[in-house]
C-alpha cells in the first residue's frame, strides 16, 4: 500500500453492521452510509453484509436492512458485482428461515434494487427514496421518455403502482417506527417457539356486538372490511402490508388472544372486494410468509368473483389468480375462514375454502355461497322470466350457507357476535396443528 492509498482509506468502508435487541429481541443490521463513497458497495463492503446474514442465520435472527447507496463502486469494476452476487445469495438462503426487513431511505439503483426486492417487507422513506433499475436519464437515451427519479421510481409509484415497497413514511423516524412494530408480529425465526406471544386484558369471550351493524344485507352495498378486522383482533390493532396497493384485499398482522395470526380479507370498498391481479399477487405473497414462519391464517371473505375484463386477462388474471390458491393450498399452517357477506365462483375456491385443507370454515347467518349472484344466474337459468320469483327460489335453493353447511363445506353457520369467541377457540387448538406433506424439492407456484 502507498502512501497516496493510506490517505484514501476509509474505516467502514461505508457500510455499519452489528447486532442488537429490538424490543428486548435480537436483530442483525447492516446500515449504508451515504457520506462515504456515496454509501458504494465494494467487496469489502458486501463482505461485511454477508458476515452479519451468515450470524442472523446462525442463531436464528431477524437481519434488518438500512439501505441509502449510489450503487456499485465503479473503481472496483467486477468485484463490486462479485460482491452484489454475494449479498443476493445471502437473501436467497435466508428467506423462510429468518424475516428480512428492507428500510430504503435514499437512492437505490441498477443491481443494488434487487436485494431489498427480495427481502420479506420493504418501507421506503417518502420524497428522499427512490428504487429504478435504470435511471432517468438511461430512460430518456433509450426510450426518449422524460422522467424524474421521484416519477420513475419514488415511494409513491412503489406502494401504489408496482407493489414493490410495502409502504412509505414521512421521514427516517417514522420507517424506523413502523419497523419495530412490524418486529413486534413476526417470529425470530422459523422456528415455532419463537413466535411472539403479548399479554393483552382483551378477552377471546368478547362479544362483537358492533359485528351485526357493519355488513349491510344488501350483497351490492360496499362496507370498510377494516372495521370488521378491528372489531375481531384484540385491542382493535393490527398492522397492515401494502395498504396502497390492491386495496381490494387486506393484508395484515394482527394478535388474537396474545398471539400473532395474518389477516387476508376481501375488501368491498374497493372494487366490490373482486380478486384482480395486484390482489392476488398481494395475497398469495404474504399467504406464503405467513406459512414459512408458522403464523396461523385468519381469511375473512365477501368476494363476488375475479374481477372481469379484457386488460385482466391479456395481463394474465389465470396465471396470477392461480397463485393465491397455489399459496392457500399449500399452506400448513392453521386456516380459519369466515364468509360474511357473499363467496360467488372459482374465488369462493381460492379463499381458502374447505377444498383447500380449510382447518375451520364458518359462514354468517346472512351469508350466500354460489356458482354466481342469484341476479346473474336467474337471467341465464331463466332468461328474464319471472324475475322476482325465480330470484327468490335460486336464492333459497342455492345462495344461502345451508346448503355448504349440509355438504359440510362450511363447519357452522355462526353469529358475526360470536366471531371473535369462535375464531379464538379454534386457534388455540389448532396450535399444534401437525400435516404432513409430499416429499419433493420444492413446489412449482406458477409465477
Amino acid at each position: 500500500m502507498d502512501a497516496q492509498d493510506e490517505v484514501h482509506q476509509v474505516p467502514g468502508d461505508g457500510v455499519i453492521t452489528g447486532h442488537g435487541l429490538v424490543n428486548g429481541r435480537v436483530v442483525y443490521a447492516f446500515s449504508q452510509d451515504f457520506t462515504v463513497f456515496g454509501g458504494s458497495l465494494s467487496e469489502t463492503h458486501a463482505q461485511k453484509i454477508c458476515k452479519i446474514m451468515d450470524m442472523a442465520l446462525r442463531v436464528g435472527a431477524p437481519v434488518i436492512g438500512l439501505n441509502d447507496s449510489g450503487g456499485a463502486r465503479i473503481q472496483e469494476g467486477v468485484d463490486s458485482l462479485a460482491g452484489y452476487a454475494d449479498v443476493f445469495q445471502r437473501n436467497v438462503d435466508a428467506s423462510g428461515v429468518v424475516p428480512q426487513i428492507s428500510l430504503v431511505m435514499g437512492p437505490c439503483a441498477g443491481g443494488a434494487v434487487y436485494s431489498p426486492a427480495m427481502t420479506d417487507f420493504l418501507f421506503m422513506v417518502e420524497e428522499s427514496s427512490y428504487m429504478f433499475v435504470t435511471g432517468p436519464d438511461v430512460v430518456k437515451t433509450v426510450t426518449k421518455e422524460e422522467v424524474n427519479k421521484e416519477e420513475l421510481g419514488g415511494s409513491t409509484v412503489h406502494t401504489t403502482k408496482s407493489g414493490v415497497a410495502h409502504d412509505a413514511y414521512a421521514n427516517d423516524v417514522s420507517a424506523l417506527r413502523a419497523m419495530r412494530n412490524l418486529i413486534d408480529y413476526l417470529p425470530s425465526s422459523n422456528d415455532k417457539r419463537t413466535l411472539p406471544s403479548k399479554p393483552t386484558a382483551d378477552s377471546p369471550t368478547r362479544s362483537c356486538d358492533a359485528l351485526k351493524y357493519l355488513v349491510p344485507d344488501d350483497p351490492n352495498t360496499p362496507y370498510d372490511m377494516k372495521d370488521v378486522i378491528r372489531q375481531i383482533v384484540d385491542n382493535q390493532d393490527f398492522f397492515e402490508i401494502l395498504p396502497n396497493y390492491a386495496s381490494n384485499i387486506v393484508t395484515a398482522f394482527a394478535r388474537m388472544e396474545g398471539q400473532t395470526v395474518g389477516i387476508v380479507a376481501n375488501n368491498p370498498l374497493t372494487l366490490a372486494g373482486c380478486l384482480d391481479i395486484g390482489s392476488s399477487t398481494k395475497g398469495a405473497r404474504f399467504v406464503r410468509f405467513c406459512n414459512a414462519f408458522n403464523i396461523p391464517i385468519v381469511t375473512l371473505v365477501d368476494v363476488p368473483g375475479f374481477l372481469p375484463g379484457v386488460g385482466q386477462e391479456h395481463n394474465g388474471i389465470i396465471r396470477h389468480g392461480a397463485k393465491l390458491l397455489f399459496a392457500y393450498a399449500e399452506a400448513t399452517v392453521p386456516k380459519v375462514t369466515v364468509i360474511t357477506r357473499k363467496a360467488y365462483g372459482g374465488a369462493y375456491d381460492v379463499m381458502s375454502s374447505k377444498h383447500l385443507r380449510g382447518d375451520c370454515n364458518y359462514a354468517w347467518s346472512g351469508a350466500e355461497v354460489a356458482v354466481m349472484g342469484a341476479k346473474g344466474a336467474v337471467e341465464i337459468i331463466f332468461r328474464g322470466k319471472d324475475v322476482e320469483t325465480n330470484t327468490a327460489e335460486y336464492v333459497s335453493r342455492f345462495a344461502n350457507p345451508m346448503v355448504c353447511a349440509q355438504r359440510g363445506f362450511v363447519d357452522d353457520i355462526i353469529e358475526p357476535e360470536e366471531t371473535r369467541r369462535i375464531l379464538c377457540d379454534d386457534l388455540r387448538v389448532l396450535r399444534n396443528k401437525k400435516m404432513d406433506v409430499y416429499a419433493r424439492k420444492h413446489s412449482n407456484i406458477p409465477l
